[in-house]
Parts: structure tokens; C-alpha cells; sequence
């Protein structure tokens, strides 16, 4: 055989061999919806706080890149893919689509019937960033879905404590008139229960055009007529709520969906490296690190973390290790999945939108196992029945 020839194929089985070394990645897809509501130009010049500032897709791509250096040193990978859905029927479809394609791992920012339509469609692990409906986690909980985004209830629960810390005991609460109002102002009153406050008076509120209904919507009207230490306000919305604050008939504090709101991050976080991942993302997102930013950054983080801990394993493994490898959040603990309801443990921090005033659970709360199970539905009060 001639040199040129001999060298030729040298190369070859070179090239053949380090094909044959390359690392089996862990491949996942990521859910999204499309067209978004809550990706509205109008809706994010307005940057209602607590509510989503960009595609989720933009935290998942900066944790994944953040992993580089770990999934090489283990000889690992992580391959994500990108599907948009129109419909809980074109979500189903997707997802059955992606793991026929051997997608090992679903992430979902979807809404609370087109995940449940993902988690039932597949026999997957799935993880939800952006929905935080209780009812995922209880009543319509599955084996393999776990949620990174806060619960309802783990937010109403950081509220009650710190207000509960600060003796504001009497409360005003205003209800708006969604379906999702309804729900969330059900899980501020389990909240206030479980902490000992008082409602004082329940009122709901409607931004309307009909001048019929105008004083539905006028926070003088609403808040006279009662004693109270703050005002809980339930905005899905957040249109209502974002202009409530310093105009209540008394000179009070407004918690919930304004002023105080509990939230999975803030940019403004100044502690535990948190400055650091706050910059990282804006600099490759162009624009500040929302709580919803922070959920999908944590599912790339939790993707890592499992083809790092599993990187030869077969995929059916990645479920178990999903849920028992802890993550680090830069919230100064480790966070980890409950088993009874897949709910990730986390650190909530009250912020006001300007920077973060305090986190929960609150200190002094005390709880037999871990302190962040008082941050939402705790092992006593399970529902779930999928799960151990």
C-alpha cells in the first residue's frame, strides 16, 4: 500500500475511533408554547412582576453551557432540542414524537392540561418549569413529573410567614375574577390558616370597561370600610394589582401580586453567588433574570447533574437520578425533590421589584425534618397517590 494511501486510512480509523468514544448524550426536549400570551410585546414592555420576561429556552442554554467543563470531565453529554405547541393535543403529539426520537428527558413550559396531556402522552420523566398550579402536585400529580417551578402554595406560604414574622396579622384580601384567581386565592387562605392570620374581609375586584362596574375596580372603595395590617391582593393578571400599591385607604402594606411578592428569584439577589448567575444570564439573554428564567436555568442544571451522575446508564435510570441528585441554586442551601409529590425544596425570596427584602421560610419557623417543607404542601398533608 502506498504512503499516501496507509495515511489515508489511518486517519480514518482515527476519526472511527474517536466517533466510537464520543459520549452518549442525554437527550431532552424542551416544550414551549407558541404563539405565548405571556410573551406579549405589550405584556413584557410592561414586565408585570413575578411574571415571565422571555422564552424559557434562554436559562436552560446558559445552564447547559455553565455545564460544559463538568459533562466533559465525565465524559458526558447533554443534547437539548426545542418543540413548540399550539395545543394540548399538538403538546401530546410532540412529546410522543421526541421520544420516539430517543429523547430520554421532557421539560415543559406549558399550562396545567397540556402538561398533564405531555406527562400522560409518554412513559418519560418530565419536568415542569413553568406552571405552578397545585393541582399538578396533588390531585392530578404523576410518578414521573416533577416540578422545578414554586407551587401556588409553597408562594402563599413564604407570604404568611413573613407577614406573620412582622405581626401584620389582619388581613384585606382582594380576589380578581379569573378561574385562576379563584384557585390561587383558595391557596392564600390554606396559607393564612396554617400561619394563624385573620381575613378580615374578602373582596373581589374587575378591570372592566362597562361604567356599571367601575367601582369593582377602584382600590379607594375597595379597601374602606375595614381594619387590616395589609392588603392581599390575587392578580393573575397583574394589570389591577401593579397599580394598587399606595393607593388604599389606609396607609398600609400590599402583599401578593404587588409590593411584596414571593418569587423563586430576583436579579437583585445579592447572596450566595447569585450576583454571578444573575450576570451571566443577562449577558446572554440581553435582558434580567426572571423567576421563570431561574426554573429553566435549574432544569439545565438538573439535566447535568444527571447525565454527570449517569453517564453510561440507560435512559430508564435518568428518572431515578432526576429525582435524587441535589442541586445547587445559589439560594445558600442544597435543593432537592420531595418524593411525595416531586415538588423541588427551595428558598423563596420577598422582593418588592427594586431588590430582595427578606427570604422564607422565615427565620424561626421550625419544622422535624427539613425547613423547606414548610414552604408548601408538607408529607402529612399528601394528596398525591402516583407517588411513594
Amino acid at each position: 500500500m502506498k504512503a499516501g494511501g496507509a495515511r489515508v486510512l489511518g486517519l480514518a480509523c482515527l476519526l472511527a475511533a474517536q466517533a466510537s468514544a464520543a459520549p452518549v448524550p442525554l437527550k431532552a426536549t424542551l416544550l414551549m408554547r407558541s404563539p405565548d400570551p405571556r410573551l406579549e410585546r405589550s405584556r413584557l414592555e410592561r414586565q408585570f412582576l413575578g411574571h415571565p420576561g422571555g422564552p424559557a429556552s434562554d436559562g436552560m442554554e446558559v445552564a447547559l453551557e455553565e455545564g460544559q467543563f463538568e459533562l466533559q470531565a465525565a465524559d458526558a453529554a447533554v443534547a437539548l432540542t426545542k418543540q413548540p405547541a399550539e395545543s394540548p393535543e399538538t403538546a401530546r403529539a410532540a412529546a410522543q414524537a421526541a421520544e420516539k426520537a430517543g429523547a430520554a428527558v421532557l421539560v415543559t413550559d406549558l399550562p396545567a392540561a397540556w402538561t398533564l396531556a405531555v406527562a400522560d402522552a409518554v412513559k418519560l420523566p418530565v419536568i415542569n418549569i413553568g406552571e405552578a398550579a397545585d393541582r399538578l402536585r396533588e390531585q392530578d400529580c404523576r410518578p414521573r413529573l416533577l416540578h422545578i417551578a414554586p407551587s401556588e402554595r409553597m408562594r402563599t406560604d413564604a407570604l404568611a410567614q413573613t407577614l406573620v414574622a412582622r405581626k401584620w396579622n389582619k388581613l384585606l384580601l382582594l380576589v380578581g375574577p379569573g378561574e385562576d384567581d379563584a384557585l390561587r386565592a383558595a391557596a392564600a387562605q390554606a396559607s393564612i390558616k396554617r400561619y394563624g392570620l385573620q381575613v378580615v374581609a374578602t373582596k373581589p375586584f374587575k378591570l372592566s370597561g362597562d361604567p356599571r362596574e367601575r367601582d369593582l375596580a377602584n382600590p379607594l372603595l375597595l379597601t374602606a370600610g375595614s381594619s387590616y395590617d395589609a392588603v392581599w391582593v390575587v392578580d393573575s393578571d397583574g394589570e389591577f394589582a401593579r397599580g394598587l400599591p399606595y393607593r388604599t385607604v389606609l396607609p398600609r402594606p400590599v402583599v401578593g401580586d404587588a409590593g411584596l411578592v414571593a418569587l423563586a428569584w430576583h436579579a437583585q439577589f445579592e447572596r450566595y453567588g447569585a450576583p454571578q448567575v444573575s450576570r451571566r444570564f443577562a449577558k446572554a439573554a440581553g435582558r434580567p433574570m426572571t423567576a421563570s428564567d431561574w426554573s429553566a436555568w435549574m432544569a439545565g442544571k438538573a439535566l447535568v447533574a444527571a447525565a454527570v451522575a449517569a453517564p453510561k446508564g440507560p435512559s430508564a435510570r435518568w428518572a431515578q437520578v432526576l429525582a435524587a441528585t441535589p442541586l445547587d441554586g445559589s439560594k445558600g442551601t442544597s435543593l432537592s425533590f420531595r418524593a411525595w409529590d416531586g415538588q423541588l425544596r427551595q428558598t423563596m425570596l420577598l422582593t418588592d421589584g427594586q431588590g430582595v427584602i427578606s427570604q422564607a421560610p422565615v427565620e424561626g419557623v421550625l419544622h422535624p425534618v427539613n425547613v423547606l417543607d414548610t414552604l408548601g404542601a408538607d408529607a402529612p398533608e399528601k394528596r398525591c397517590r402516583t407517588m411513594p
